[in-house]
Order: C-alpha cells, then sequence, then structure tokens
C-alpha cells in the first residue's frame, strides 16, 4: 500500500512541475529511476521510444508504462491518474479566472518566463536521452582517442545525425522519421 502511495506522490509532483510537454517529464522520471530503482534509466529510455510511437501524449504514455513496470495494472492506472490530477486542477482553475487575470502584466511575464526553463529542461533530457542511447559504457578513467570506439555506439550516433540532418531539411511528419530511427535500429541491432 506504502508503493501506491508513494507512486501517486511522485507522479502527481511530475505532473504538477512538469511545464512543457511529455518530454519535460523525463528529468523527474531519470531522477525517481535513480532515487527508487522502481526502472534504471535505460528501461525509461525504452519507455520513452515506446511512449512516442503509441497515440496520446508521451508524457502521460511514459507514466502508465512507467506505472506498470513498478506496480503493474493498478500501479499504470494510479500514475496515469496522478500525473493528469495537477493539468485538471489548473485547468478548472485557470478558466475560470482567465477573464479576470487575461491582460495582466505578471501573468504575461510569468509565462513568458517559463519558456527558457521548459527548453532548458527539454534539451537536458536531450543529452540524456543521446548519452543514453549512444553510450555503451561510461566506465573509463582517462580519456583518450584511442578509446573513443570502446564505449561509443557509432552506428546510434550516425544514426541520430541523419535523422536530425533529414528532419531538418525534409520538413515531414516526425512519425516518418521515428519509424524510420525504430526500422534502422533494430536492422543495426540485429548486424
Amino acid at each position: 500500500m506504502k508503493l501506491y502511495f508513494l507512486l501517486y506522490f511522485e507522479f502527481f509532483k511530475i505532473g504538477l512541475f512538469s511545464l512543457g510537454g511529455g518530454y519535460a517529464t523525463l528529468p523527474f522520471l531519470y531522477h525517481m529511476s535513480e532515487q527508487y530503482h522502481w526502472f534504471s534509466p535505460v528501461e525509461l529510455t525504452q519507455m520513452l521510444a515506446i511512449s512516442s510511437i503509441t497515440p496520446g501524449p508521451v508524457g502521460l504514455n511514459v507514466a502508465t508504462y512507467a506505472g506498470f513496470k513498478t506496480a503493474g495494472i493498478i500501479g499504470s492506472i494510479i500514475a496515469t491518474s496522478a500525473i493528469m490530477m495537477p493539468s485538471y486542477f489548473m485547468v478548472v482553475m485557470i478558466s475560470k479566472m482567465l477573464k479576470k487575470f487575461r491582460n495582466n502584466f505578471f501573468v504575461e511575464s510569468a509565462l513568458y518566463a517559463l519558456r527558457p526553463a521548459t527548453a532548458a529542461m527539454i534539451g537536458a533530457v536531450s543529452i540524456r536521452l543521446f548519452k543514453d542511447c549512444a553510450i555503451r559504457s561510461m566506465a573509463f578513467n582517462s580519456f583518450s582517442f584511442a578509446k573513443i570506439t570502446s564505449f561509443l555506439d557509432i552506428k546510434a550516433i550516425v544514426l541520430i545525425i541523419c535523422l536530425f540532418i533529414f528532419s531538418f531539411y525534409y520538413k515531414k511528419d516526425p512519425l516518418i522519421f521515428l519509424l524510420i530511427g525504430a526500422v534502422a535500429g533494430i536492422i543495426m541491432h540485429i548486424l
């Protein structure tokens, strides 16, 4: 029972403080994996990959998957409802107060100030995901160029760079690049 309360509290906290979409939940989830060891950072990266290709908001999908990994079906229900509650309450409260504070300088300033913080959180997660996906082992003491191939997954790095370049030049649906990356990753893993 204690696990369920802790799971609810942690995912409620994530829902309350992760502003900027589903990817903004990831720093909190990485912290949760390090603090409680309910899932590993690698498992979290895999949860993100699966959540990105399933329908629905990424943060909600990751919460559902992480809750299931932690405490089964009941855990997924608890995590999903907990991560949604803060947003639900905020939307209800804001909709009632929107007319009153719509052109308030302080409200506009606060929302404007949240933009860089959100971008920084998503940037930090991007670096963490790159590290988890492209670096095999961080167990090295001294850096030398001869050791680069021993800890870097060169194929994954090339795939990431190619997909980034293609997505920049060929402004197509991100799902296309996600599917290309998934298929290429599976093929590279098999080879």
